[in-house]
């Protein structure tokens, strides 16, 4: 029951207004899962990464990220406190991990990097053991060489990695890595389907070189839903009410904000749209945002009725899947608690 986020802003952020001080941020959802619970793994304190970009490039520093992981609970990190409240950044990855399989390992916290390149996963590839050998043959050395940890996530990445005209370009146009997660995402289905493997793959990849941002919601099946993606935009994202309670600003048609999440950081109805099972949304540079549907023989279009019945149970039982709430702020809120109201998902 991993969880994500990405921020994309037209001006830096504070790290702290998107990891620490909202009430429902990405630390606070590890340790207080109130809107889905992994009955297998409760808490999401198997570590946590978060990776940024300077704002404005310096030579001496290059064109890699800065990549912050650690083994602890991220609730109960420090570090994680103090660098959040001094460092800003307009383009800013954040996980918290939960494993069912790999290693406790610092090696095996997202996001991962490679380059210019970053990359957090949140889902399973099916069966992984079974096509792990056959994936690993088809990268090269280098890439090969560059994997550090054991886990599903980080083998995506470099077979990602493989499906790029060159992986350690200085840029990257958002088409490129569009068509560079579809040929991955392909490219694990052919395996898949080269084993006999039955059981769906969640899928929710996301990759971004510090300009553009791609993100996908996707299974391998026709009758489940993926594991859940939501998105926001606006204005501005800021607090609104004493106590951390945060909301994503619309003041005009401006794209400021961009966040994509696997669970809403606000509990407001009116910020967050959900992004359709096996679409991919794309942030680009210039801030705009493109929903593309995944056309595959797993794809089901909204018009066909089949659209309609695809399951929760499937994502819900490994803790990969949430509705969408709504919060009622008290009239003050500092003195006391918040209530939750269920509202039908999208």
């Amino acid at each position: 029951m991993c969880r994500l986020v990405v921020y994309k802003g037209t001006a830096p952020v504070q790290l702290s207004h998107l990891l620490t001080r909202p009430c429902h941020s990405i630390v606070n959802q590890a340790f207080s899962p109130r809107l889905r619970l992994d009955p297998r793994r409760p808490i999401n304190g198997d570590g946590f990464g978060v990776g940024w970009y300077d704002s404005v490039y310096d030579e001496e520093l290059g064109l890699q990220p800065c990549i912050f992981t650690s083994l602890t609970p991220a609730w109960n990190n420090a570090n994680l406190v103090r660098l959040a409240e001094k460092i800003k950044s307009p383009l800013v990855f954040g996980h918290v991990r939960a494993t069912t399989s790999a290693s406790l390992s610092a090696d095996n916290c997202h996001p991962f990097g490679f380059g210019k390149l970053m990359w957090m996963h949140n889902g399973e590839v099916a069966e992984f053991a079974k096509i792990k050998r056959r994936l690993q043959a088809s990268i090269s050395d280098e890439i090969f060489d560059s994997v550090k940890g054991n886990t599903d996530s980080e083998w995506a990445f470099a077979l990602f990695l493989s499906k790029l005209p060159d992986p350690n370009a200085k840029s990257f146009t958002f088409h490129i890595l569009k068509d560079a997660m579809l040929a991955t995402i392909a490219t694990i289905n052919q395996f898949h389907q080269d084993a006999g493997i039955m059981e769906p793959s969640l899928l929710n990849f996301c990759v971004t070189d510090g300009e553009s941002v791609v993100a996908t919601r996707y299974i391998s099946s026709r009758k489940d839903e993926a594991a859940s993606l939501w998105f926001s935009s606006g204005t501005s994202f800021s607090e609104y009410a004493p106590g951390g309670h945060y909301k994503m600003f619309k003041e005009d048609k401006r794209e400021n904000v961009i966040m994509i999440a696997s669970e809403p950081l606000t509990f407001e109805k009116a910020d967050w749209m959900e992004i359709k099972t096996n679409n991919m949304i794309i942030i680009t540079p210039k801030m705009n945002v493109l929903l593309i549907p995944i056309i595959d023989k797993f794809y089901v279009h909204p018009s066909d009725p089949e659209s309609q019945n695809r399951g929760t149970g499937f994502a819900a039982a490994k803790g990969l899947f949430t509705e969408r709430w709504q919060v009622t702020v008290p009239e003050t809120p500092a003195s006391g608690s918040t209530t939750l109201q269920q509202v039908s998902p999208v």
